[in-house]
Parts: C-alpha cells; structure tokens; sequence
C-alpha cells in the first residue's frame, strides 16, 4: 500500500499499465492531474479541440493496438468527445476516455460545468464508471483498459470528479481486476468448430468475407490458408481491408456498397464463411439480395453478433485467429 494523492495514483497506474500517450486538453477538474503529468514520462499531447482529441486517440489504438488514451475536464470537454468515443465503440476500437468531474458534493446541483456523462455514454461504451473514493482510482484505471482491449475490443469512461483527485489515500497498484460476467470468450468450442467443417467442406461455390475482427486478431495469415484450402474468393469490409493482400489471386476487394467484384460472386454462393465482421447494411445492402442461397458459417469473437443481421447455419464463437486455426 500507498499513501498518495489521487492524482499522483492516477498517474502512477497508467504508467505501471505501460500507458505512453495521453492525448486531450486540460481544464479546471482535472488540474491536478495534468500537474502530476508533469513529472510523468507518458507523452501528453494537447490537442486543438477534444473532439479532436478522441480520433487521435482512436487512430492510436488503431495503429498500435494497444488502448488509446484521451484525457479531458468536465461539462464541455466531456461532451464534446462523444462522437469519438462512438466512433471507436461500433469501430471495436480499444479507446479509453478519462473524464474530469466537478466535485462530488456538487453532482446533482448543475454546477458549472457539470454534466451526467455516465449517462450521456452509457449507450456509446463497452463500460463505464463514476470513482468515488480515490482508493478505487488504480482498481478502475485498470479496469477501464483490461475491458477496451480484451474479448470485442471498444470505448470505456471512466469519470473522475475533482475531489477525488485532491484527496489522499492508500493506494493498491497490484489490485486485481475481477468483474463479475466479464468473460470474453477466446477459444472457440470445439462442436462448433466441427459443425463449421462440415458445411465447409460440402461447399461448391464458398465465399469467404473478412471483418475488422480478422485484423484485431492478427489473423490474416489463417484467413488465407483457409481461403486457399477452400479456394474461397475472398471480400473485406472497410474494418477488414489488408486482412488479405490486395493482389491475391482471390481477393475480390471490398464488399458491399465500396465495392464491385464482390458484389457480383457473394450472391452466388452456397457457403459464406463470415469471419469478424458486423454485417451491417453498408456490407448486405439488401438483405433479400445478399447470399440468398447459402449457408452462413459465422465467426465472432461477440456473440450477440451472430444471427444479428443475418440467420447463421453454423456459427463459431471465439477469437477469429483461433477458430480459422481450429478449422
């Protein structure tokens, strides 16, 4: 244990988490943490405008694929992220916001820039979280960036109020993260994985499309050997563009409203192997029209994506570099 102001403790986390950048703009609530930044060797970048704050953090984690951190006061500076914490959230982009508060004597009188962003976000984030006790603060800092970048990776807040900043406490950096039915699903099941096999291998015309799961997953070379053992033409997403090498013989490109070539072979299949992507209109267009003869095989590390858009014959659920090794 710790004695320290929680300030100091807010910072000290983030570095022992292996955080190197903060991006965002300073303002009165949260002062005291940009004054223990100071002596910090994590990189603030200042940014012109929060909202602006929140894509470069955003463009961060999606360049590094580590958590990318935006730091900003209270009220304005709080609202005026929200279309990036949005943005990074349906992007399954691991963007962790740090909101100041006014103190917490004052939540709930409309003080000067206060604003409920616990609510505001609570429809925008994979989680979020008010600290009241500045003894929570190295408990909910790294809650806040185990939840962006485990399972389906997306936005978190984690708000802050002024007070509980300045005050001092004992601090535990080697507490442990436990949520309760917080268990992201990795290793695929294996009935799932023979189902799968089995509707792919009776295949004729399979057709193979990669989302920005294959990318977060790093499984690029698996959705090839997979495409090549099935001799699938293979179609991305936006979030799955690069999943496999443009100048594949059996890449199609892009599919859906961006593309072309794909929109021409995937409403021709039999079998649609769908691997990390949401499905959404801008992929389908009209769902009628959309592989109306196959069978889906769907492969998502969310569950509640499967059978969303579109009814799955076989669905695997799990980590995409996992599953493709495991078929």
């Amino acid at each position: 244990m710790v004695w320290a102001k929680g300030s100091r403790a807010y910072v000290e986390t983030l570095e022992r988490e292996g955080v190197t950048h903060i991006f965002g703009i300073t303002g009165a609530a949260i002062i005291p943490i940009c004054d223990e930044l100071l002596d910090s060797d994590i990189r603030y970048v200042p940014g012109v405008h929060e909202q602006g704050s929140a894509h470069m953090a955003d463009g961060y984690a999606r360049a590094s694929g580590r958590p990318g951190v935006v730091q900003v006061t209270s009220g304005p500076g709080a609202t005026n992220i929200i279309t990036g914490v949005a943005t990074a959230q349906l992007d399954s982009s691991p963007l962790v916001a740090f909101t100041g508060q006014v103190p917490l004597g004052m939540v709930g009188t409309d003080a000067f820039q206060e604003v409920d962003i616990i609510g505001v976000t609570a429809s925008i984030t994979k989680w979020n979280y008010q600290v009241r006790e500045a003894s929570k603060i190295p408990w909910a800092v790294k809650a806040a960036l185990h939840i962006s970048s485990t399972g389906r990776r997306g936005s978190v807040l984690v708000d802050i109020p002024k007070n509980v900043t300045t005050e001092e406490a004992d601090f535990d950096y080697d507490v442990e993260v436990r949520l309760e039915g917080y268990n992201p699903v990795y290793e695929p099941d294996p009935r799932e994985v023979e189902t799968a096999v089995e509707v792919l291998s009776q295949a004729e015309r399979p057709v193979v499309i990669a989302g920005g799961g294959v990318i977060a997953s790093g499984a690029g070379g698996e959705l090839r050997e997979v495409a090549e053992l099935l001799q699938a033409p293979t179609a991305t997403t936006l979030m799955g563009k690069g999943s496999i090498p443009s100048d594949h013989p059996l890449c199609l490109g892009l599919c859906g409203m961006h593309g072309f070539m794909a929109n021409l072979v995937v409403p021709e299949a039999d079998v649609l192997l769908v691997v990390g992507a949401r499905l959404s209109d801008r992929t389908t267009g009209a769902l009628a029209k959309f592989a109306p003869s196959a069978k889906v095989v769907h492969v998502d590390i969310d569950r509640s994506e499967v059978d969303k858009n579109l009814d799955s014959f076989s669905r695997v659920v799990g980590d995409a570099r996992r599953a493709l090794a495991a078929i």
